[in-house]
């Protein structure tokens, strides 16, 4: 199947057309050229795209990995591996770079300071993984194409000077993540059901919500409020944050069915 039936076949909007026809020639770059090639950084939803799509193209998971820079990152890209290559020494094919930006703690620098200064300086979103923000510093994972640029011209973000330096995977200050674990009894499994616990809201306003397409599953887009869940799935929804169904217990005799979400605060 070529490019355009592919992505016609995806039902891919413009703008992820563009995005997923460069994810194709990564993986042919690999194929024909036999070399590693990899793609920008993706988000979340972009890299639930990228999977659908080539499991379409007939692709195996064990012709690419994925890779953030450190485990649990949020934004990672794919490096597509030529047949002689083991995906076990796909990092040392990897074109991420860490950095360290180190500011004054009464500063008070947030993800949104640093991403505008990057903007400010013409770094597109892609080629920046995540902006790990802590005290008196900001772990960046780059492109190694942006890397020395941003050592050499990058020195402040709001009003605040930085001292920007090469940083060590190994090294990175991570965040821990904040989560709140919910339990609860629901109605069913559905996705109405659920985002009403998981998104503090009334059922019909949680369908409303799920309606509107501000509702992804596991990354992707879903507007059926009738969706029926499963344990690992996680719910996001722009302006309310994330959660994830962790465990379905057994039913009470109401008839309601016992969960666990794990809430991202």
């Amino acid at each position: 199947m070529d490019k355009t039936k592919l992505l016609d076949k995806l039902g891919a909007d413009k703008e992820d057309r563009l995005l997923l026809a460069k994810v194709l020639d990564r993986a042919d770059q690999a194929q024909n050229r036999n070399i590693p090639a990899s793609t920008d950084f993706l988000s979340p939803q972009q890299q639930a795209l990228a999977g659908d799509l080539l499991r379409l193209a007939g692709i195996p998971e064990d012709r690419y990995v994925r890779l953030g820079g450190y485990q649990g990152a949020e934004r990672a890209l794919l490096i597509f591996l030529p047949d002689w290559m083991d995906p076990t020494n796909a990092e040392d094919q990897s074109p991420i770079r860490c950095l360290r930006a180190t500011f004054r703690e009464a500063e008070k620098l947030t993800h949104r300071d640093f991403l505008g200064s990057l903007m400010g300086l013409g770094i597109v979103r892609e080629k920046i993984g995540d902006i790990l923000v802590g005290p008196d510093s900001a772990d960046l994972v780059v492109l190694d194409t942006v890397e020395d640029f941003l050592l050499g011209s990058w020195d402040s973000a709001g009003r605040a000077h930085l001292t920007v330096t090469a940083l060590e995977p190994a090294h990175l200050h991570i965040p821990e993540v904040k989560c709140q674990e919910v339990r609860d009894t629901v109605s069913s499994l559905r996705l109405d059901a659920i985002a009403s616990t998981g998104f503090r809201l009334a059922r019909g306003k949680a369908a409303a919500l799920i309606e509107s397409g501000k509702v992804q599953v596991n990354w992707r887009e879903c507007a059926k409020p009738d969706r029926l869940l499963a344990e690992g799935d996680t719910v996001s929804a722009r302006g309310f944050g994330k959660f994830e169904l962790t465990e379905v217990g057994g039913v009470t005799k109401k008839g309601r069915t016992s969960v666990l979400l794990k809430r991202y605060v």
